[in-house]
């Protein structure tokens, strides 16, 4: 006897599990923009206050508003109407409006065809940790031809620290939404025909008053061009060459085609500066993949390890990589058409690389480096005497010094023994050390968390060797969210990083100062 059984899924766990998925409170206003733009708005408007009982956030847009099928799809889960692969919608999971279910309650008004609906829920965190489904009252009423949009209010969002008075400000909303939405998307790049979408972002006193309404628009825009180099100590610190939009189309063994969208700058420390960051400046730059233009990884490895990637600024969109829930990364990395997709953008950078205007940049740095150090050495010598007087017992200030306290540990006696055979600063694998007969590729730093803050990559390190470990928050927060696109683990006790990215790589921390 046999019997057919059809899988069934818990619908409350799976609703609460996606709305947990958004972690950043700011992802609110990322999926509004979205949701603004697919409706057609060509304005949108957001307003945030804090309030006793948590964030209250309205957000407002003329676009064509939502009929019963819409609404469904906006407080549904994976029944998205936006399934047409020739339109330029963003949404099409139904996933990304469920980070509204976290909060006291949820209220649409909208109005599409002279159809007004008026859709409220209430309490929708709190029944879906009590194990219940929310659910939703909508009432119908005529209005006048014409009359579109959508407004909706959120009530009590449980933003923990995202939206709180000392973490929120204008300011970090701006490089958010610039770096993060499609307020900076690169589509305006490759059509005639852009959907432009002007937005408003309106903070309460309470948040932050040093301003009005902030206005966006939404395009990444590159600083201007300077081709030639400036003056002072840091000539190439301004210069900067944009690289047209282009179309890439690529093909795998199986026959399955992709296009790629990729524009993009190279430009120093002063033209990137310009650009609205969001996070650690070394963590921005380098090649980013992109899906409906909004930037999702880096894929820096795709660039030769002659060129730091740092100088780089490419956004490479391709509609045909699959993203998470939370549109915070990509699903499809073991697919062909990934692989095939690095493949031909390593191909296109290499061309850049060898753009020479690029290595006339590298040569203007060389040679102001150089300059600089040439002055800095004039009056480094004092300095360092006098430091050497003053201080009671031995601390590097730097990474060489690290190595003269790992030697210094090794003529003291202490074991393992552990000699550098091999240093050089400039490479990202500065150094090949001998311990018991056998020679490791390590990385040589001040401190533990400086390998991470120059985003050096892990796979060919054998060793980490550090004066001390650093900020243990910054190692927390590299565990939460990985490394280069793998998981990281860090076990200071044990000495050892476990870090997976296709592949288990474990990595010996060597702390010098715990040899002293």
């Amino acid at each position: 006897m046999s019997t057919t059984k059809t899988p069934q899924v818990n619908e409350v766990n799976e609703f609460l599990e996606i709305a947990s998925d958004f972690e950043d409170p700011l992802e609110v206003i990322r999926e509004s923009l979205s949701n603004s733009y697919d409706a057609g708005a060509t304005e949108v408007e957001i307003t945030i206050r804090d309030r006793p009982i948590g964030s209250e956030i309205v957000i407002e847009d003329n676009g064509e508003g939502m009929d019963y099928a819409d609404l469904e799809s906006f407080f549904d889960l994976g029944n998205s109407t936006k399934r047409d692969p020739s339109s330029d919608a963003i949404g099409y999971k139904g996933h990304g409006t469920k980070i509204f279910y976290k909060s006291e309650e949820v209220l649409v008004n909208t109005s599409k065809e002279g159809t007004n609906l008026r859709a409220q829920m209430e309490q929708p965190w709190e029944k879906l940790n009590n194990r219940v489904m929310p659910e939703y009252e909508v009432r119908e009423r005529s209005v006048k031809e014409g009359n579109s949009g959508t407004h909706i209010r959120i009530t009590g969002f449980k933003s923990g620290r995202g939206f709180s008075p000392s973490s929120l400000t204008y300011n970090k909303i701006e490089h958010y939404l610039k770096w993060k939405t499609l307020a900076g998307s690169t589509a305006h790049y490759f059509t005639d025909d852009y959907h432009e979408m002007d937005v408003y972002i309106t903070l309460g006193d309470e948040i932050d008053d040093t301003q009005g309404t902030l206005k966006l628009n939404n395009k990444l825009e590159f600083p201007d061009e300077q081709i030639e180099p400036g003056e002072g100590n840091f000539p190439e610190s301004r210069m900067c060459k944009h690289y047209p939009p282009r179309e890439l189309t690529v093909e795998t063994d199986d026959g399955d085609t992709a296009t790629i969208e990729i524009v993009g700058m190279i430009g120093g420390k002063d033209a990137r500066n310009e650009l609205p960051t969001y996070g650690k400046h070394s963590a921005q730059f380098g090649i980013w993949l992109a899906k409906d233009y909004i930037k999702v990884e880096r894929v820096n490895e795709v660039i030769s390890h002659d060129n730091e990637f740092l100088h780089f600024f490419f956004v490479a969109n391709c509609q045909d990589i699959e993203l998470s829930a939370n549109r915070e990364k990509i699903r499809n990395k073991s697919s062909a058409i990934y692989q095939a997709i690095k493949e031909e953008l390593s191909h296109y950078l290499s061309k850049i690389a060898s753009d020479p205007w690029f290595k006339d940049y590298l040569n203007q740095r060389r040679k102001a480096k150089l300059s600089r150090r040439a002055k800095s050495q004039q009056s480094s010598v004092e300095d360092r005497e006098k430091q050497i007087h003053d201080r009671e017992r031995f601390v590097p200030s730097n990474d060489a010094e690290v190595v003269l306290g790992l030697e210094r540990s090794n003529r003291n006696g202490v074991l393992p023994e552990i000699v550098v055979e091999d240093y050089d600063p400039d490479v990202e694998v500065n150094a090949l050390v001998r311990q018991d007969g056998s020679l490791y590729a390590s990385s040589i730093h001040h401190k533990l968390t400086d390998h991470f803050g120059a985003d050096k990559p892990l796979e060919a390190v054998d060793k980490i060797i550090c004066w001390s470990y650093g900020d243990p928050d910054e190692l927390s927060e590299l565990e939460r969210h990985g490394y280069h696109g793998g998981d990281i683990a860090f076990d200071l006790n044990a000495g050892r990083i476990e870090y997976q990215n296709g592949r288990k790589h474990n990595i010996h921390i060597v702390s010098v100062e715990q040899r002293f």
